[in-house]
């Protein structure tokens, strides 16, 4: 691998670590990474990106404990165990079935999410209501299926996992980057473990990208926690993210 290879691999991970600490989807960066730049098949990348989202949550996490982002996280442990039984499920599921399989129905699920982002957009901006009650009944399913998903393919999961914060629990968007980034770094540590030992992992290849996503995952949470105004840049880069998604899986871009 050259040097103009690695900077790129390493730049496109920092790129995705601001992306999925701030909003989600940065999968969709550094799996073309693997698959486009360093020539990785489909299954094999799905593993080695696991490296990146496992040390960037992490990276992101230690930015919003440094900063008190934490305060919901013990009200949320149910959510967490929960969500981690599902991404074993989900990483099981994946080491069977090809995530190309899954391309055709992503992209009309990436339409259903920019509609609900679009839709009454102050909803997005509330401040984290600790002491809420949920409706068991639907957050639990919903949190199974983020595991399910997030250990299956992963890409987008952050965008889902923003959207039932958010919206069905009435956490603050940066608060939600918090949670969210502070579950996927427990589970990630499990779906790792689980692709390591099918074989499915590149780590010299994951750990180039990693150090890249973790760098930019730490400086993001960090930043937004202090920043008044964060939140409203998480919302619009969103839907940014969410329109340029949706642009390259309809080949329009």
């Amino acid at each position: 691998m050259d040097l103009y290879t690695i900077i790129l691999a390493i730049g496109g991970g920092f790129l995705a670590g601001i992306v999925n600490t701030l909003a989600g989807n940065g999968s969709a960066i550094t799996l073309s990474i693997f698959t486009e730049l360093l020539g990785l098949p489909g299954n094999l990348a799905n593993g080695t990106n696991r490296v990146g989202v496992m040390l960037q949550s992490g990276a992101s996490s230690l930015g919003f404990l440094k900063n008190n982002r934490y305060a919901i996280v013990p009200h949320t442990k149910l959510y967490v165990i929960v969500a981690t039984i599902g991404a074993i499920t989900g990483v099981y599921i994946a080491l069977n079935i090809s995530n190309e399989q899954f391309s055709s129905v992503f992209k009309y699920l990436l339409l259903l999410m920019l509609i609900v982002l679009l839709v009454k957009p102050k909803r997005w901006l509330i401040k984290t209501e600790i002491n809420s009650e949920h409706n068991l009944y639907l957050t639990i399913p919903a949190f199974f299926c983020l595991g399910l998903y997030g250990g299956f393919i992963q890409m987008g999961m952050g965008v889902l996992f923003l959207i039932i914060t958010v919206l069905l629990m009435k956490i603050n968007i940066i608060d939600s980057n918090a949670l969210k980034t502070f579950i996927i770094a427990l589970y990630s540590l499990v779906v790792v473990a689980i692709f390591h030992l099918n074989g499915m992992i590149e780590w010299h290849l994951g750990l180039i990208v990693a150090s890249g996503q973790a760098t930019g995952g730490y400086l993001t949470a960090d930043l937004s926690s202090k920043y008044p105004k964060a939140d409203v840049w998480a919302y619009r880069l969103l839907i940014i993210v969410i329109v340029l998604a949706i642009l390259s899986t309809f080949n329009l871009i």
